[in-house]
């Protein structure tokens, strides 16, 4: 089976519309897996999962900024380490189309399955012991770890899977030993550069490959509606999530 994984749109549409058309256009991938934070940071909330949940070939998880987002829509408790955005996830969450409330609502954080004899776990990062089911605001994702083997070992120490596809931190993590894979492709919604970062993943009975693939695209408009829209934290937002490409561009 052969399958693509992306991760942390970011409210981005632009960007998850090139990986969407890319993705059509590439024979055989039979589904695509959603690793969470759909939404956050970038504005087009509603026009990303728009675009997701409308598709038949795709599953979700979510992530600490969908939940985090979804509890202020539903009037629940928001996590007391979120404090730092929360008027941005307000923002966010007063927009947020209500139809989407009960689909993201209904998504899990884990996703277990056997492909092509192998087993494989798709979530947005690794989820604190006896945490699985606790609301975002007992902080059920644990803290992010720098890249590197050693560290996804332990991590994911109590993972058995064959391969562990997550996101939640930015960068692209690609390692494996004699029995996992641990993949991240990467924030599709946040780069420095105008280009979109997923994962083509290819099981088969006689082991699985994995293609760390870039969909380029113009980014122009999006960055701009920062300002037009009038996002919070849209300065810092900018030099920390998209490498202010604007002023090095001289927009």
């Amino acid at each position: 089976m052969k399958f693509a994984v992306v991760t942390d749109v970011h409210g981005n549409a632009p960007a998850l519309r090139a990986v969407l058309e890319k993705i059509d256009q590439s024979p055989g991938i039979e589904h695509i897996f959603c690793l969470g934070d759909m939404m956050g940071i970038g504005p087009n909330t509603n026009e990303v999962l728009g675009m997701l949940f409308s598709r038949t070939d795709v599953s979700m998880v979510t992530g600490n900024h969908d939940e985090a987002i979804l509890a202020l829509a539903k009037g629940q408790q928001y996590p007391l380490s979120h404090s730092h955005v929360k008027t941005h996830h307000q923002w966010m969450a007063d927009r947020l189309d209500p139809a989407f409330i009960p689909k993201l609502a209904s998504l899990p954080r884990t996703i277990k399955k056997r492909i092509s004899g192998h087993s494989a776990l798709f979530t947005h990062y690794s989820i604190c012991d006896g945490k699985l089911l606790a609301p975002i605001s007992k902080d059920p994702f644990k803290p992010i770890v720098e890249p590197s083997l050693t560290n996804m070992e332990t991590l994911f120490n109590k993972a058995n899977e064959q391969l562990v596809c997550f996101g939640h931190h930015h960068p692209k993590h690609f390692f494996k030993n004699t029995r996992t894979i641990y993949l991240n492709p990467g924030a599709l919604g946040c780069t420095i550069k105008p280009a979109a970062p997923y994962a083509i993943v290819n099981v088969r009975e006689q082991g699985i490959d994995v293609s760390l693939e870039e969909a380029g695209y113009d980014n122009r408009e999006f960055l701009l509606s920062y300002e037009k829209l009038k996002v919070p934290e849209r300065k810092f937002i900018l030099k920390a999530f998209h490498g202010n490409q604007m002023g090095n561009q001289g927009w």
